[in-house]
């Protein structure tokens, strides 16, 4: 990579500076964690010295990051719409950046189902928060209240059934691709459920 890239190498640099000063790290920290002379890393960073492969490696595992993710160009397609499932009273994005998982914002106004029968397994793992009201959640034999800007993770092999208690509550999950998939799976029957 040349300076003659213009944008991109542009973009690097200011990320490579981003992310030394988001750890907290001075140049000479940085320097050192990477192997590279800290008069190296300022000129890389000003835009002095031409960037180079190895360097870029180097300098990316010293970031605790990827050379992919250190060289990712802006993308366009920044904004998503939601699809919205009227029939759930759901909407659902996918995550781009984890192909699989998706978002999903959802009202719920029944309580937790009364019957164990009734709660769900399957593999996958499950992360929601309250944006309102307050949520009932139960994971095997245990009984979790949830209130708004709280949030629960969970694996979902552990039976697992969400409630609303005390009125609406509206909630906000991310379901791996295996959540996503073990709760298409249920049926339109089984209660309040979130169904990405």
């Amino acid at each position: 990579m040349t300076q003659d890239n213009g944008e991109m190498d542009s973009l690097v640099r200011k990320r490579i500076r981003a992310l030394r000063v988001a750890q907290g790290w001075s140049l000479e920290e940085l320097a050192t964690r990477a192997s590279v002379s800290q008069s190296t890393l300022s000129r890389i960073e000003n835009g002095q010295r031409r960037l180079a492969l190895d360097q870029l490696v180097t300098l990316a595992r010293a970031l605790d990051t990827s050379l992919d993710q250190l060289v990712e160009t802006a993308t366009d397609d920044v904004i998503t719409s939601p699809a919205i499932d009227g029939a759930h009273g759901l909407m659902r994005w996918p995550i781009k950046a984890e192909p699989g998982m998706s978002v999903v914002r959802q009202r719920m106004t029944n309580p937790p189902p009364d019957s164990p029968a009734r709660m769900r397994a399957h593999p996958g793992r499950e992360w929601l928060v309250v944006l309102s009201g307050t949520a009932i959640l139960l994971l095997g034999n245990r009984r979790f209240r949830v209130e708004t800007n709280q949030a629960a993770e969970f694996p979902t092999m552990l039976p697992h059934a969400i409630g609303a208690e005390g009125g609406p509550c509206e909630i906000l999950g991310i379901f791996d691709r295996d959540a996503r998939r073990g709760h298409q799976r249920e049926n339109d029957g089984d209660g309040d459920r979130p169904r990405p």
